[in-house]
């Protein structure tokens, strides 16, 4: 670890120069750029990353097509996956070197909820963008519960008491209210457990020996793959859902179902994807973990300037 702490004291001891010496900002930033871009001994140069398919992997997409991981040492090549757990066990055993994961993924594996194991986060890809979307039959039944504005537009975000009267019809008939969302330690497993539980709606309980977390639910919630999502909606198998984009707008534009609240209204600025690693790769490879996340920085600030959003 001795490189990587030798990194690390420098980018701090850089930055602590830049903030004390505004005088001699443009010298000062011309030796940090010659310095933090001073190539490193890179250990592993040959890398493969996993992600799923939703708009948040950009920073990873961006890193690879802008040449920031090339410019770093590394040539990365990047594999869509299947769900979250085949990413997760891909990542533990080494056949994915890092991996677009959910934020809570990592802190899970460290708890030994699923799968113990030791991962390391050291770049954060995104603040919310979820929603929760819902069919559009379920849609018509809640539209006559949604406050309208002046103009009879419903007024957003849509609370849970708009579905509550749909839900007790579905029960009254016998049939299960069902809901689709990621993955058991998904922010968006919290978010739409907690929309529901704000209208008085129950959407189960975990315990040790059930872990479905369907005990005494009046929305039977499961897990369904993200791009799995708007298929699984529109076969009647599922009658909402909370997911990431793309997925919501591809209900829009399939004309299959309408969103009604996004993530920011129930959880401002939640921690949703990160970036991960295994402990044991960071250890055994410092400089290629540092050479990654500098090149995934680069790709944020390129996606945060407003003069690229059109590309």
């Amino acid at each position: 670890m001795k490189p990587l702490l030798k990194t690390t004291t420098l980018i701090l001891a850089l930055s602590l120069f830049l903030t004390s010496c505004g005088d001699k900002v443009k010298k000062t930033s011309e030796t940090a750029t010659k310095v933090l871009g001073t190539s490193l001994e890179i250990e592993k140069p040959q890398l493969t990353f996993g992600f799923i398919k939703l708009t948040d992997m950009a920073p990873l997409a961006i890193a690879k097509e802008k040449g920031f991981f090339e410019e770093e040492g590394l040539f990365v090549s990047v594999e869509a996956q299947s769900n979250w757990k085949n990413i997760l066990d891909r990542v533990i055993d080494g056949q994915l070197d890092g991996s677009h994961m959910l934020a809570g993924q990592p802190i899970a594996a460290g708890a030994g909820f699923g799968r113990q194991a030791e991962l390391v986060t050291p770049f954060s890809m995104d603040l919310n963008g979820n929603g929760i979307t819902v069919s559009n039959d379920v849609w018509s039944k809640m539209k006559p519960n949604v406050p309208k504005d002046e103009e009879g537009k419903p007024i957003h975000p849509i609370k849970a008491d708009a579905l509550k009267p749909v839900i007790n019809e579905y029960k009254n008939s016998g049939k299960p209210f069902k809901m689709g969302m990621v993955f058991p330690v998904s922010t968006h497993n919290y978010e739409i457990r907690y929309w529901l539980a704000a209208a008085g709606v129950h959407p189960g309980m975990y315990t040790k020996d059930n872990v479905q977390g369907q005990i005494g639910a009046d929305v039977l919630l499961s897990v369904t793959p993200p791009p799995q999502m708007p298929a699984t909606l529109e076969a009647g198998t599922i009658f909402g859902y909370c997911v990431g984009e793309p997925w919501n707008q591809q209900a829009v534009f399939k004309g299959i179902g309408v969103p009604v609240t996004t993530n920011y209204d129930i959880w401002k600025n939640n921690p949703e994807k990160v970036f991960v690693m295994t402990k044991k790769f960071v250890e055994e490879n410092p400089n290629t973990a540092i050479a990654i996340t500098k090149a995934l920085i680069r790709a944020g600030k390129w996606l945060d300037e407003p003069s690229n959003r059109t590309e």
